[in-house]
This record gives C-alpha cells, sequence and structure tokens, in this order.
C-alpha cells in the first residue's frame, strides 16, 4: 500500500510543479512599445520621422568595417522600421489568397 500512496504524491507534486512552471511570465525588461491604434497623429509623425532619420544614418554608415553579426542587426532592424512604418501609414492589405477568393465570388455572382 505504501508504495502506491508515494506514487500518487509523487505523481501529484510533478503534475502542480509542471503547472506552474508554464505560468511564469518571463519579461525582458525593455518598455510596451505603443501600436500606431494607441498613437495620436503628432506622435506616428514624430516616430516617422525618428525612423527617417536613423535610416538616413544606416545609409551613410560605411558598413565595409562592419562584422557579419552586425550587419545582420541592422538589416534587422531595418526590416522591423519598414515594418513599423507601414502598419502607422495604413491602408489595406489583400493576401493573394484573398485576391483569387473575390474573383471567385464575383465570377459566381455574375
Amino acid at each position: 500500500m505504501k508504495p502506491r500512496i508515494s506514487t500518487a504524491i509523487l505523481a501529484l507534486l510533478l503534475t502542480i510543479t509542471a503547472t506552474n512552471a508554464h505560468a511564469i511570465v518571463i519579461t525582458d525588461g525593455s518598455p510596451k512599445k505603443e501600436t500606431p491604434a494607441e498613437m495620436t497623429e503628432a506622435q506616428k509623425a514624430a516616430r516617422l520621422e525618428e525612423i527617417r532619420v536613423r535610416v538616413n544614418e544606416i545609409k551613410a554608415m560605411d558598413k565595409s568595417e562592419l562584422t557579419r553579426a552586425e550587419r545582420k542587426e541592422l538589416k534587422r532592424e531595418l526590416r522591423g522600421m519598414k515594418k513599423e512604418a507601414r502598419t502607422m501609414q495604413g491602408g489595406v492589405y489583400l493576401s493573394v489568397g484573398a485576391i483569387i477568393i473575390i474573383i471567385l465570388v464575383l465570377i459566381l455572382i455574375l
């Protein structure tokens, strides 16, 4: 009887420990970025100007002296800024699948 009880208690403890380990929220300590929906028009314009200045700084940089890792980090930064600028400027984006579905629906209706 004792091995059954100890096995059950061990299984219960392992289950509780495993679920608590997944409940931990890890933050990197960096401040939360505002989404474009939360920003005012003045804040969006200021952020777009910051992005333009940073892009011009990167373009003016002498990239031949940079290491491979630094160049990779610059590319990653530029891609992130490009994505952020696109979301701030707004617009409607349609995927290829959505366009095909729209065309098929129009064909079926007409």
